[in-house]
């Protein structure tokens, strides 16, 4: 992890960005202060259909209307 000011931001942004695809976690400070950290965004993983199909159980009740005393503490 590295520190850079914010007018080594504005003076090099390119190579700030650099840094984090390289996957470095950059801190930016401005007077002294730390204000931020920028780190590489993750890659979404594919999704893929029916990867948890049998491990997930509904109860046959799911969908029925809750009961009064639990939808009166929704309401206080």
């Amino acid at each position: 992890m590295i520190t850079v000011t914010v007018q080594d931001v504005q003076a090099d942004f390119e190579s700030v960005l650099n840094r984090v695809l390289r996957g470095e976690d950059v801190v930016i400070s401005r007077e002294g202060v730390l204000v931020a950290r920028v780190t590489r965004v993750s890659a979404a993983r594919q999704r893929v259909p029916g990867t948890a199909k049998g491990r997930v159980v509904l109860a046959p009740d799911f969908d029925a209307p809750l009961p009064d005393d639990i939808l009166d503490s929704f309401e206080r």
